[in-house]
């Protein structure tokens, strides 16, 4: 069976077409659903095997990005989406729905002292719309099994990820949670990537974090805009690739459970 993957839509997200189409590439089952029908009938996450949350701006983006659809989410479904990813299934989100598993305990969970990380408002003091070059670290994310490389387009105004302290920072490190980092044209990491290779000032040029386990992924960059090789803006004279390179990250979802 191909597993099923819920890709969770509130309003202001505009990337859910993009990702299901890109699970179902990947041999996926994709369903979009409304964040109220999950709020509804909260126990029927256990049917799918894959949650994600695409980008955009869920609701607007109001007070925060992300916080809105995050707090709901948090308080109203927590436990339920807990035990959906202590069952073993996956859970990803890109950009907004990056910024949203943040606000919530899935991805890192935070404690007295408040969240691990945020992602905070781009350095340029712009929205940022372009193709980086990143590269993949570990072996822990599952999404990111057998990748060293991605080129991706990133488009975002709050993509700067901070940590709460150096010791957080440390400590994400140390368990090799930090898998997915801005690098330069050349494709060498940097100590600190400049700007635009680093497109929002991210502190250790993080773009993507998993949790303890690998299986709770987010990310800025959207892996959903280039599953096909056209999509490339320069894919009539740069390397022949036979997919687009975002497609790998729901290929590796899908055969997780195969």
């Amino acid at each position: 069976m191909n597993p099923r993957v819920l890709i969770l839509r509130a309003p202001g997200t505009n990337c859910d077409e993009e990702t299901a189409h890109a699970f179902a590439l990947a041999g996926g089952a994709p369903e979009r659903w409304h964040v109220n029908r999950l709020l509804a009938e909260p126990r029927r996450v256990a049917e799918f095997q894959i949650l994600c949350l695409p980008g955009g701006f869920s609701y607007g983006d109001d007070v925060a990005a992300g916080r809105i659809l995050g707090n709901q989410l948090q308080h109203h479904v927590a436990d339920v989406l807990a035990a959906f990813r202590d069952a073993g299934n996956l859970i990803l989100g890109i950009c907004n729905g990056f910024q949203v598993l943040l606000k919530t305990e899935l991805l890192l969970a935070g404690d007295l002292a408040g969240p691990a990380a945020t992602l905070a408002a781009n350095d340029s003091g712009k929205y940022e719309d372009r193709w980086v070059r990143l590269a993949a670290a570990g072996s822990k994310c599952v999404f990111l099994s057998g990748i060293t490389s991605l080129e991706l387009p990133v488009a975002h105004g709050e993509g700067k990820f901070v940590p709460r302290d150096a010791a957080t920072l440390e400590a994400l490190r140390g368990a090799g949670q930090l898998v997915l980092r801005y690098v330069g044209l050349d494709g060498e990491a940097k100590p600190q990537a400049t700007y635009p290779a680093n497109p929002n000032g991210a502190i250790d040029d993080v773009a993507g974090v998993c949790d303890a386990t690998g299986r709770v992924f987010g990310l800025m960059p959207h892996p959903e805009r280039f599953v096909d090789p056209t999509q490339h803006p320069h894919w009539t004279r740069g390397p022949a690739r036979d997919v687009g390179d975002g497609l790998r990250v729901f290929q590796n979802a899908v055969a997780y459970f195969r």
